[in-house]
């Protein structure tokens, strides 16, 4: 009996590394997403780490470990976000300086004016875009993980993708030809 408790903290480890292990990656990008920083995303992330490590008794099935250390890892982010003293702002030649798709560079600007486009959200507009559109999470989906109502889940993103769209096509771009 004495050595099935000396061993229960090595299985308690094994198994929290080996879940943590199958979903690093992808809770790297989804941190990435949400915070934009590459360092601050791995923060998050590590931070996100020692906090299920922590709450990882009240885990009681681990086949719901991935939707689990979302919402630990989403609320980190949050933190993260709400804790910077100034919300960064994107640089707005970056923004308006998407280039044609004829450009062989246009995906990677692409996605720094998007990067920089959402660094420009609420916290909250964040969680809900990245993970509908870097989880691909639906709505109701979103709204267990995140513990709220489909109602605000639906809200945050339109409200979210509103204002991208603003940033990335501001009025002074749309062709006025017409």
């Amino acid at each position: 009996m004495a050595g099935a408790s000396r061993t229960e903290p090595e299985t308690r480890a094994t198994a929290f590394h080996r879940l943590t292990s199958q979903h690093l990656d992808a809770s790297y990008r989804l941190a990435r997403a949400i915070v934009h920083d590459p360092a601050d995303a791995e923060d998050a992330t590590q931070d996100a780490l020692v906090r299920a490590w922590r709450k990882w008794p009240t885990l009681r099935d681990q086949s719901l470990f991935e939707h689990w250390f979302t919402r630990i890892l989403v609320n980190t982010c949050r933190d993260h976000l709400r804790r910077q003293a100034v919300r960064p702002t994107a640089d707005p030649t970056l923004i308006a300086s998407i280039p044609s798709r004829d450009d062989p560079l246009a995906a990677t600007h692409e996605r720094e004016a998007m990067g920089a486009a959402m660094a420009m959200l609420s916290p909250d507009h964040r969680v809900v875009v990245a993970l509908r559109f870097y989880r691909d999470m639906p709505v109701d989906e979103i709204a267990r993980r995140l513990g709220g109502p489909n109602g605000t889940v639906n809200s945050r993103l339109h409200y979210a993708l509103k204002r991208l769209n603003e940033l990335i096509d501001p009025p002074e771009r749309k062709d006025t030809s017409r």
